[in-house]
């Protein structure tokens, strides 16, 4: 099997992700479920594989011993993230495929609530989920709606790059980490320089990056990013826990001044076994909302949301009974995916669903 066949069988049964690795069988994800398939290539046809999507250069660097994160279009026209580093001495690599086109928000299941934040004059937007939850796509999603919508000058900083995005009504320039710019930190500080109205950052790694982008909120500008958090709540108690101990008042503060909002998700199994479905919690960024964080009543966000549903607001627990109710999840699909399992088992009430 050349890598060519690999991507388009793969892409035929709509996974995910793909796994090569020297020594044993290939594998893929589909609907969030890996798949060890018959197939193994010998050490050889895998590095071939591999190395297939790489630069000389990159396999340079592979081959000193070195990860390497690429972001590349294959033959037939689908986009993937690929990482690509060395287990038991022996090379492996993990492919992200991307969707063929940016998704607009109905088709991916987004509120309506993040056309309005993603036309704010500036603030701070975060996307957070558990890896492979879709928050690159939600972005990505973000991103294209202002590009059709708004004519802003929108800078991205990336590690890889993933969808590409034409000029249409934005302007958008889209900067690669390792490849561009040092990091996302320096291209953070770089990009205030380079009269942007917004600033995508990939993720928001560490202390500096986090600083930086909440000072280029407070100064104007729209910055959307990215967090492995589960709920709003937890999002915020990394930030500001995530700081040193004597900038976290200052953090505290700048962020509740700078949060626009928050959009906690996960993709889960359909209840026919034929795809997922994405749930999400949705933080605005009002008055109230803004109190409890100066306040530090964290541990009240979840109330605030469930009871602010006239903003946009909603809980993922609302979001899971939704789901159930429409026969979209099982029941046990909701409840594992809730941080809140107690409460809603009691939302969803003792009804006996089909499925």
């Amino acid at each position: 099997m050349t890598f060519e066949e690999l991507m388009d069988y793969a892409i035929s049964r709509n996974c995910s992700d793909v796994h090569i690795t020297q020594g044993t069988n290939l594998a893929m994800r589909r609907f969030g479920e890996l798949h060890i398939l018959d197939e193994r290539p010998t050490p050889e046809e895998a590095q071939d594989m591999i190395y297939t999507i790489l630069t000389p250069e990159e396999i340079a660097r592979v081959e000193a011993g070195e990860d390497v994160d690429v972001g590349r279009m294959i033959d037939n026209g689908i986009r993937i993230r690929a990482n690509v580093y060395h287990q038991r001495n022996n090379l492996a690599c993990s492919i992200r495929l991307l969707m063929a086109e940016i998704p607009e928000f109905e088709a991916l299941g987004l509120p309506e609530i993040l056309k309005s934040l993603a036309t704010a004059k500036n603030g701070l937007i975060l996307v957070t989920g558990p890896t492979g939850s879709g928050k690159t796509t939600t972005l990505s999603a973000i991103v294209d709606y202002i590009n059709k919508n708004e004519a802003k000058h929108v800078i991205t900083i990336e590690d890889p790059i993933e969808y590409i995005y034409p000029h249409n009504r934005a302007m958008i320039h889209q900067r690669e980490v390792g490849r561009d710019v040092g990091s996302f930190a320096y291209a953070l500080n770089s990009a205030l320089r380079e009269d942007p109205d917004i600033i995508l950052v990939g993720e928001m790694r560490d202390f500096e990056t986090i600083s930086a982008a909440i000072t280029a909120a407070e100064t104007g500008h729209l910055v959307l990013s990215t967090l492995h958090t589960q709920s709003a709540a937890q999002t915020i108690n990394r930030i500001i826990d995530g700081s040193p101990i004597e900038m976290q008042a200052t953090i505290r503060s700048q962020f509740a001044a700078s949060i626009r909002g928050v959009i906690s998700q996960q993709l889960l199994p359909t209840s026919d076994g034929n795809g997922r479905v994405l749930t999400h919690e949705i933080m605005v960024g009002t008055s109230a909302i803004k109190s409890l964080i100066i306040e530090d009543k964290i541990q009240m966000i979840p109330g605030a949301i469930a009871s602010a549903g006239q903003v946009g607001m909603h809980t993922l627990n609302n979001d899971l009974q939704r789901l159930v109710s429409m026969g979209l999840i099982t029941r046990k699909t909701a409840i594992d995916a809730s941080y809140d399992p107690n409460e809603l088992e009691k939302m969803i009430g003792i009804t006996n669903y089909s499925f």
